[in-house]
């Protein structure tokens, strides 16, 4: 059986295990990536990078290039079908970003990789952990690639393998949380759409939300919640929540759709974000509402404040920042998913009454300046500087 050495490996190669491992050679620590997935996804999913992220990736040069594949968009605004509730501009903002960078993960994912590689980094696939455990101060990794099977000695291993983590598995941490009774659809079409692209929108609707944004190559990614989502949502399944969520006028024809998909969401966060030398970052330790765009943003700060600490640790054999580090992002994931389960459970009441009074409550919020630059610097998450 093959045996090497790392001070760092890092279970998961999306935009959280990326950022962990390019951060990590840039300060010099030996850091593998390991992904079960033979390739890396070629899907947008997750779509906003908010102005935080772009502040924290500029150390590993990769803000530059996720500038020139996105697209800027600095308004977020919620509706009543044509009706504006409220406007939030981030055009405010104390920051160099002043904006939402509208930019599909599969391009984030794709950037981030050339920054890792550029810094001598490696990731490799398909590789499937299949046991951890601690050997005197280390840790032993066991992984699978095909019918090969070899151990990786690590000092640190950290999970940033999903929601469905192995790694968070392994260490027997608590995911706490509930599940939202409603599924998602989301899908990335070309269309006629009435609205100007500078402007994300949510659309509280008694069917349920839906949020249209603007994306490069002139596509809008739909994302809505429905009672029964089919297997493969098609075009007049689209067609018909924008119908009856969107603007009224004019009726809006999707002309290609380039994907589709469905998911359920859970609202959960892990008891603790560290178990030794096991660590969790991203969707591992925490899964939320797609509402305010915030689980690639937050994942992707999780690892370069992580990346920082582990580098302290490494260098003055103090693991005690670790702890701090955990103490801050477990109080980051409890606050994003609470604003998130505020944000969709806001969007989707049923009463009319209650539908009546949020309404009064969210048009009167949005014609208040302090109150809507609040939400801008909220949503922009530079609230967690």
């Amino acid at each position: 059986m093959n045996t090497t050495t790392e001070d760092v490996v890092i279970v998961g190669a999306g935009p959280t295990g990326l950022s962990l491992g390019a951060e990590l050679r840039l300060l010099g620590v030996s850091a593998l990536v390991l992904d079960k997935q033979a390739a890396g996804e070629n899907t947008s999913r997750a779509c906003v990078v908010h102005a935080r992220t772009l502040e924290v990736l500029e150390g590993i040069g990769a803000t530059a290039e996720l500038l020139q594949q996105g697209l800027v968009v600095p308004i977020f605004r919620i509706r009543d079908r044509s009706h504006v509730l409220a406007t939030v501009s981030f055009k405010d903002l104390k920051t160099a970003y002043p904006y939402t960078l509208m930019c599909p993960q599969d391009r984030v994912e794709r950037i981030l990789l050339e920054r890792f590689q550029s810094f001598g980094g490696m990731v490799q696939r398909p590789s499937e952990v299949f046991d951890t455990r601690p050997v005197g101060n280390d840790l032993q990794v066991h992984v699978k690639s095909g019918e090969e099977a070899r151990t990786i000695h690590a000092k640190w291993v950290v999970g940033c393998d999903g929601a469905h983590s192995i790694i968070r598995e392994q260490a027997s941490i608590p995911f706490e949380g509930g599940a939202y009774n409603e599924s998602f659809i989301l899908a990335d079409v070309e269309m006629d759409w009435p609205l100007e692209r500078d402007e994300v929108t949510l659309f509280y609707s008694e069917k349920g939300l839906m949020v249209v944004a603007p994306l490069p190559d002139n596509r809008f990614r739909i994302v809505a919640t429905v009672q029964q989502a089919s297997a493969q949502p098609s075009i007049s399944d689209f067609e018909a929540v924008l119908k009856d969520r969107g603007p009224e006028y004019p009726a809006v024809s999707i002309r290609h759709m380039a994907w589709s998909s469905r998911f359920r969401i859970q609202h959960k966060v892990a008891k603790v974000l560290r178990q030794g030398r096991i660590l969790l970052a991203g969707d591992a330790a925490h899964v939320h509402s797609p509402a305010g765009g915030q689980g690639m943003n937050t994942g992707i700060q999780d690892a370069i404040s992580l990346a920082s600490a582990l580098h302290r640790t490494l260098r003055d054999g103090d693991d005690t920042i670790l702890d701090t580090w955990q103490k801050e992002r477990l109080k980051v994931a409890h606050s994003v998913v609470g604003l998130t389960d505020r944000m969709t459970k806001v969007a989707t009441v049923q009463s009319p009454v209650l539908k009546t009074l949020r309404n009064t409550a969210v048009e009167l919020i949005g014609n208040i300046p302090f109150a809507t630059h609040a939400a801008a610097e909220i949503l922009s998450e530079l609230t967690y500087r």
